[in-house]
């Protein structure tokens, strides 16, 4: 796949992956919380980013962002002009119509490059009616080979489906370019280095401010609850509690069970076991070194999950603004 191949959304996402999470926390606040929304989903079903294909996004949002600024500057010629000298003819000739081309885009453009036979792995168990609209607005060479291809009993219906089609709500048209955009999405052909996905969102969540994780988290535990749970569960560690300042983690501590404590600890390095040790009394510090000595081995599911508990507590605390976890984007503290 090349970057011509990718929608504006799969850019957008895949720009973000490559600027890392501080840079992406402060380009969220300046976007519409649908458009977050969107951001979001994409880069977490982003699995992985070749690294040529991030040199090639990172190059063509430079080479648009010069564009627009010597638009703003001196208008279409000017722009051209000093393109021209920047990049070459060509390209400049190529950023200008991406900026100056009209917003109205076929529908399902993005299939057009799609291999005949991979859209039909995709489409070819969907309703005859969601063929036959998908079908209308392909090439009508691309459109004959996959009526070819698909089942007999099928071929007849989705062939008169497209011959007393009128007209189509765009609302239906952006649903199924949506459905299908994000399955095809999922194609992977080549040898990928830069990874995406869940880690990435959970980076830039973990950065963004808490109000913008709220909201995105709210609106992905309605529309994708497991994946919700998925970055949920990565969101903040165990380990993250040194990020903590020590009146923040004596007050997670007072909520903290001492044999759960015992049994997280069990688990735990070193340096995580030293700051917890050093904001606890020395008598409790004796007592659950004696507990985590006597415990024995432990089951690693027993000290995640006992792990997980502090975690929860920890979250509950900086819901109910007893804690605050830094994540940058005005969460400083101010004494």
């Amino acid at each position: 796949m090349s970057r011509d191949d990718l929608t504006g959304v799969q850019k957008a996402a895949m720009l973000l992956i490559a600027l890392g999470p501080e840079k992406s926390a402060t380009i969220f606040k300046q976007l519409k919380e649908d458009e977050i929304e969107t951001l979001t989903l994409e880069i977490a079903n982003t699995r992985s980013v070749s690294a040529k294909m991030k040199e090639d996004v990172l190059n063509e949002f430079y080479e648009v962002c010069l564009a627009q600024q010597y638009i703003a500057e001196g208008g279409i010629t000017y722009a051209k002009d000093l393109l021209e000298k920047a990049l070459g003819s060509e390209k400049a000739v190529n950023v200008i119509n991406k900026l100056t081309a009209s917003l109205q885009v076929r529908p399902f453009e993005f299939v057009r490059k799609t291999d005949a036979s991979q859209l039909l792995n995709f489409i070819q168990d969907e309703h005859p009616q969601t063929i036959a609209l998908i079908l209308a607005y392909l090439p009508s060479g691309q459109a004959a080979n996959i009526v070819a291809s698909l089942p007999p009993e099928k071929q007849a219906d989705v062939a008169k489906r497209i011959a007393v089609m009128d007209r189509t709500s765009p609302d239906v048209i952006k649903e199924v370019e949506r459905v299908l955009e994000r399955k095809l999405s999922s194609l992977v052909n080549q040898d990928y280095t830069i990874i995406g996905g869940v880690d990435a969102i959970v980076d830039i969540l973990n950065t963004v401010d808490r109000g913008t994780e709220k909201h995105i988290m709210e609106n992905l535990e309605i529309d994708e609850p497991e994946l919700a749970d998925e970055i949920r569960r990565k969101m903040f560690v165990f380990e993250d509690i040194m990020s903590l300042d020590d009146r923040a983690i004596q007050r997670v501590l007072r909520d903290v069970d001492n044999n759960d404590l015992a049994t997280a600890l069990k688990g735990a390095n070193e340096e995580v076991q030293s700051v917890i040790f050093r904001n606890m009394s020395k008598r409790l510090v004796a007592m659950i070194q004696e507990d985590m000595e006597f415990m024995g081995p432990v089951r690693l599911k027993d000290v995640e999950e006992a792990q997980q508990k502090i975690v929860n507590i920890i979250r509950k605390l900086e819901d109910s603004a007893e804690i605050v976890i830094s994540r940058g984007g005005g969460d400083e503290i101010i004494v």
